[in-house]
């Protein structure tokens, strides 16, 4: 069975991701019922599974109207007041939508708030697929609104050791802005600079800078290059002196990042 993977836009710069297959999609983090509901109408495809990824309003906002009118399961973080919730979860869970074929493995990745989830199907396409919310995005990580630094490095480790080809499907096009912090960090990757120009082609395309994929972020992400020279020592000027560890020079790096 292949599973169509489509990204509806939302607000200024979210991402819904919709997955399909045979007639039936899920969809996740749906912050706006419209383009939910016009997709469905337009498609004809029937709501099997609505997955959240944390309980900001731009990924949950729509979900109470949409399954209103397209009842369907409801996944999403046990943890997080989040009204509606039919399977509530906590990371480390299996969970299979037949509908479309798809099985993920649920991954606690706390640190933007404070019961995040990750949806992790391996044998999605030919190299997997992560929806990881607002923990990683292209060339950056979201905001600590909840967590510590050690909980949002440690979410991030997890998410660094998916498989390299593994598409990332983040819920914001923060790209091109998050770019130009990572020059800053490390102003002599050769391989940031050149993400920086296929990127602003992109967009002067209006063409989507994600999915990205795990490979691309080894390379060009400050947030998950915490044991780089380079940015080792952009933490230890911030910090002045060198980070004692991994952590410590994560944390340095996005407190750099709020300020930036």
């Amino acid at each position: 069975m292949t599973t169509e993977i489509l990204a509806l836009k939302a607000f200024d710069d979210n991402y819904i991701w919709v997955l399909r297959s045979a007639g039936q999609a899920a969809v996740v983090d749906p912050g706006d019922a419209t383009p939910v509901l016009d997709y469905l109408q337009r498609s004809g495809d029937r709501l099997c599974a609505v997955l959240a990824t944390h309980h900001h309003g731009d990924h949950i906002g729509g979900a109470a109207e949409v399954l209103a009118r397209h009842p369907a399961p409801f996944y999403g973080p046990a943890a997080e007041d989040i009204e509606g919730i039919t399977h509530p979860l906590s990371g480390g869970e299996r969970i299979t939508l037949p509908e479309i074929g798809v099985t993920f493995e649920v991954l606690a990745v706390p640190g933007h708030t404070r019961g995040h989830l990750a949806y992790y199907g391996p044998s999605l396409g030919a190299t997997g697929a992560v929806f990881c919310g607002d923990t990683l995005f292209g060339a950056g990580c979201g905001r600590l609104f909840e967590g510590t630094p050690a909980q949002m490095q440690a979410s991030l480790a997890k998410l660094a050791v998916l498989p390299a080809p593994t598409f990332v499907y983040c819920a914001h096009e923060y790209t091109q802005a998050n770019l130009r912090f990572a020059i800053a960090v490390e102003p002599a990757n050769a391989a940031v600079q050149r993400r920086i120009e296929d990127v602003a082609a992109a967009r002067i395309a209006d063409q989507a800078t994600v999915p990205t994929q795990i490979g691309v972020e080894l390379e060009t992400n400050p947030f998950l290059r915490w044991d780089a020279p380079a940015v080792q020592a952009a933490a230890a000027t911030r910090l002045g002196h060198a980070p004692a560890d991994a952590v410590e020079a994560f944390a340095a790096i996005r407190e750099w990042k709020n300020r930036f």
